[in-house]
């Protein structure tokens, strides 16, 4: 299991408690110091089944700098995997990976359905 994260992330820290009280202890990578890759973004992205605009952070300055919120819905798939490649602070976190499946954002109840 590996839960990618900012470690200074209200929402990450919540979910990494959550992970914790319900016995998992994860492999734990910062998203700044190691950002996802092209291909496993793709590869998780694929595994997840979310919408692309779940894959982006967007309450981060970031996005918002590049208006996004008003571009996303008009790039492809390549274009989105780019944007996102190497920079971790446009990707929507934590993000947990499992061999059942990959979550993008902290839902609880779609953290219990994958893991409980």
């Amino acid at each position: 299991m590996l839960f990618i994260c900012l470690p200074t992330c209200s929402t990450c820290k919540r979910a990494l408690n959550w992970l914790r009280e319900h016995g998992f202890e994860p492999e734990i990578r910062d998203i700044r110091a190691e950002a996802p890759t092209a291909a496993e973004l793709i590869d998780w992205w694929q595994r997840s089944g979310v919408e692309r605009r779940r894959l982006f952070n967007t309450s981060g300055q970031l996005y918002r700098e590049l208006g996004l919120a008003r571009r996303q819905a008009g790039l492809s798939d390549d274009e989105v995997v780019d944007l996102l490649d190497g920079e971790g602070m446009l990707v929507r976190r934590p993000i947990l990976v499992t061999e059942a499946g990959v979550l993008f954002g902290f839902r609880e109840k779609e953290w219990e359905a994958l893991l409980l």
